[in-house]
C-alpha cells in the first residue's frame, strides 16, 4: 500500500519548533522550509492543510530532517523540504525542494499536489 511521506527541512522537538516560529515571523523570506512556512502558521498547522490530507485516503508520515534520512537512509542527500509517496518501501518525490520554490501558498501547493496525484504514480525517484 502506498502512503504519503511528508518531510520537513526542519528538526523536531518544541525548541526547535519555537525557533522555527521565530524565525518564519522575524526573517520568512530567509527561513529555509517552504513547505512549514505555507503548512503551518505560527504555533499549528493550517486546518486547510489537515483536511487535504485527511480527504486523501493515504496514510500519511511526518518526518523531520534527522529522522527522515535515519529511516530512507537511501535518500539521505536529497535537498528538503518534500513530499513523496512511498511504494515497496521506496520513495518517490511528489513534490521536491526544488518545486517549493515556486509554490507561494497553501492553494498553490494543493493544487500541485492534486495534478501529480491524479497522474501516473511516480515511476523513477526524482530529485
Amino acid at each position: 500500500m502506498k502512503r504519503l511521506i511528508i518531510v520537513y527541512n526542519a528538526n523536531a522537538g518544541i525548541a526547535a519548533g519555537v525557533i522555527d516560529s521565530v524565525h518564519k515571523l522575524v526573517s520568512p523570506a530567509t527561513y529555509p522550509c517552504r513547505l512549514c512556512a505555507v503548512s503551518y502558521g505560527l504555533v499549528g498547522m493550517r486546518r486547510e492543510w489537515r483536511a487535504f490530507l485527511d480527504g486523501l485516503g493515504l496514510d500519511t508520515v511526518f518526518h523531520h530532517r534527522p529522522d527522515f534520512r535515519a529511516a530512507f537512509p537511501q535518500a539521505a542527500d536529497w535537498p528538503l523540504p518534500l513530499i513523496a509517496v512511498e511504494d515497496a518501501g521506496e520513495p518517490h518525490v511528489l513534490v521536491s525542494a526544488a518545486d517549493f520554490a515556486g509554490i507561494p501558498d497553501l492553494a498553490a501547493l494543493i493544487a500541485v499536489m492534486r495534478g501529480r496525484l491524479r497522474s501516473q504514480p511516480p515511476a523513477a525517484v526524482q530529485r
